[in-house]
């Protein structure tokens, strides 16, 4: 293990796993990880191991064929796979989020068909809840469910998509009437859907089209797509929970786990960019010594390892208090804008002390530099988290006047 991030209290069973997932990334992704991301290309081989390794189902239960394993366990994992490779953390990410609002909201039948084959990778998993005109204003959807006998049959454009292509199973939030009059509040309107499709491009199953992947600034190998549904029909029995109008709740409990799962990848990019720039700056010379000698350089990496620590503490922490049982949506959103913005200074930090070799596709920086940027958007935006951790502290600091 690095020094840096060190977590305390883990027990041998942790520790095993961490060890065994680090030495992963050190021999399996890292050494490939900037050449398939050039190419824009998936990485299968690396998949393939995750799946050997049983990281698919770290979090599902024992009694399905998963691990079992805590929130902390699984975000701890994650930061170390995107240490590696943000994507490859991102491929996991919304397996997880749907295996775990499975578990969570799924009816047994739904969970009895699904878990035992997402804990071995053979079900893999997507996540959708954005439109084209959406952002932020998740009320605002327009794609729907409507009833037709013992099916409902969907209609809508979603988007952002990761895992579009790959997965087999896709969790979409769509609006539903059924049993909601109007003037019902948007929120309670809500209805999860779960849609199983082939994997692949164009049309996957009649009425529904996946049509090709999102060409992207970084974040690159995974697939990021649209997915429109015109005239799909699934039975009354892929509605998770079984119950409609329950959809907003369940997205968001998805949502608030995503986001310990965001704060890791910015941990763990983090982290490789403090590795990168600290290695570096013993090497560079100038001026007869090297550049990690000179004041300035010493300054600037003080403060991202400070800024590695502080997010890593933030993130367990938000961590541990989901796995207590407790809410935590006010620790999940302060841990992903920390770990976020943090990674995105310790990575520009990194980029700077390489100097012009930093503009080199040559170095690794350059790929940590364009993959940054988008954890600030994942699972809501900086101001989303904000408007989170500000709501809640005047719910827990309440004026008593």
């Amino acid at each position: 293990m690095t020094r840096l991030a060190q977590t305390a209290g883990l027990n041998d069973v942790q520790r095993e796993i961490l060890s065994t997932v680090r030495d992963f990334v050190d021999k399996e992704i890292i050494p490939v990880a900037t050449q398939l991301e050039h190419r824009d290309e998936y990485p299968a081989q690396i998949v393939e191991g995750l799946k050997e390794l049983g990281l698919f189902g770290l979090m599902i239960p024992e009694e399905y064929g998963g691990l079992g394993e805590s929130l902390l366990t699984y975000a701890l994992c994650v930061e170390e796979i995107a240490r590696g490779w943000m994507s490859v953390s991102g491929i996991i990410n919304t397996h997880f989020i749907v295996a775990y609002m499975l578990k969570q909201h799924g009816t047994q039948e739904q969970k009895d068909t699904f878990l035992p084959r997402m804990a071995l990778g053979e079900v893999r998993g997507a996540f959708s809840m954005s439109e084209p005109a959406l952002g932020s204003d998740v009320a605002a959807i327009t794609s729907k469910g409507i009833r037709d006998g013992e099916e409902y049959v969907l209609n809508g454009q979603k988007m952002w998509l990761t895992n579009g292509g790959t997965s087999t199973l896709v969790a979409v939030l769509c609006k539903s009437d059924e049993g909601h009059p109007e003037g019902t509040p948007p929120h309670k309107s809500m209805t999860t859907f779960l849609v199983e499709k082939e994997p692949g491009f164009g049309e996957v199953r009649p009425g529904l089209t996946i049509p090709g992947k999102i060409d992207k600034m970084g974040y690159k190998g995974v697939d990021t797509t649209e997915l429109i549904m015109d005239g799909l029909r699934i039975p009354a029995n892929r509605v998770l929970g079984g119950t409609t109008g329950r959809g907003f709740y369940q997205m968001m409990d998805g949502v608030e786990v995503g986001r310990v799962n965001v704060a890791a990848r910015g941990c763990g990019v983090a982290q490789r960019a403090f590795e990168l720039g600290v290695s570096y700056a013993q090497q560079r010379q100038t001026f007869g010594k090297p550049i990690a000698q000179h004041q300035a350089i010493q300054f600037k990496l003080a403060e991202m390892a400070t800024k590695v620590e502080a997010a890593h503490a933030m993130m367990v922490n938000a961590a541990r208090k989901k796995d207590s049982g407790e809410r935590n949506d006010l620790e999940a959103g302060m841990a992903k804008y920390l770990a976020s913005e943090y990674c995105k200074e310790v990575v520009e930090d990194a980029f700077r002390i390489h100097g012009g070799y930093g503009f080199s596709k040559e170095y690794e920086i350059e790929r940590l530099y364009r993959e940054a940027p988008m954890l600030l958007i994942g699972e809501g935006t900086a101001e989303i988290q904000k408007m989170i951790i500000g709501r809640r502290l005047l719910e827990e600091y309440r004026f008593q006047g």
